[in-house]
């Protein structure tokens, strides 16, 4: 495939990937509508720069580390869904944010580092990081320089649509108002986030 063509694929397929409902998505529409725009930068920055690096380290021979200890992979895979159960339990149960408490009161959003660290063990990432790997890698700019390459092209794209997500949990949170009404969002968000670890059974 040659330079250009390769470029617009590849952003095509990162965009696509980036945009589409899944477990980060869902947990910065949630944050972001309980605790604002500005309490989930951290999160997106630290999905956009964690997903890349993983990335990176699965075109260098991660996957092919842990597809050689099958057990390794299960316990991940099931330490994994534990923690998203988990994660989406909290924001189906959180109470609503209180007009006017401090910033520190009651739950935290993700930190940068956690974001990051989630990327290991979030099936979708594990997916797409595994195509993306195996479809554009391997050509003549070499492994390194194309993993490289496409792990630019989703810092991008998961920074521009998890900002979309943010807002979109931002505005549903302004709409609704109503502390009722936002818990039946966070809920939503919960499903959404539950029903992502379908790919993880299949």
């Amino acid at each position: 495939m040659e330079g250009t063509a390769w470029l617009a694929s590849a952003a095509g397929f990162a965009l696509a990937m980036s945009a589409t409902p899944g477990p980060n998505n869902a947990l910065v529409a949630a944050t972001a509508a309980n605790f604002g725009l500005a309490r989930s930068l951290p999160m997106v920055a630290g999905v956009a720069i964690g997903f890349p690096v993983m990335l990176v380290l699965v075109a260098l021979g991660a996957a092919q580390v842990l597809d050689a200890l099958p057990q390794a992979l299960a316990v991940l895979r099931w330490v994994g869904a534990a923690w998203m159960l988990w994660l989406a339990w909290g924001i189906a149960t959180a109470a609503p944010p209180v007009p006017g408490a401090a910033a520190g009161t009651g739950s935290t959003p993700m930190t940068m580092l956690q974001a990051a660290l989630f990327q290991w063990v979030n099936p979708k990432a594990w997916i797409i990081a595994a195509g993306a790997v195996a479809t554009y890698t391997g050509g003549a700019g070499g492994v390194l320089g194309e993993a490289l390459a496409l792990a630019l092209l989703f810092a991008l794209a998961a920074f521009g649509s998890l900002l979309a997500w943010a807002a979109l949990g931002l505005g549903t949170a302004r709409l609704l108002r109503g502390p009722a009404a936002l818990r039946w969002f966070n809920r939503a968000m919960a499903a959404l986030l539950v029903l992502s670890l379908v790919p993880l059974f299949l």
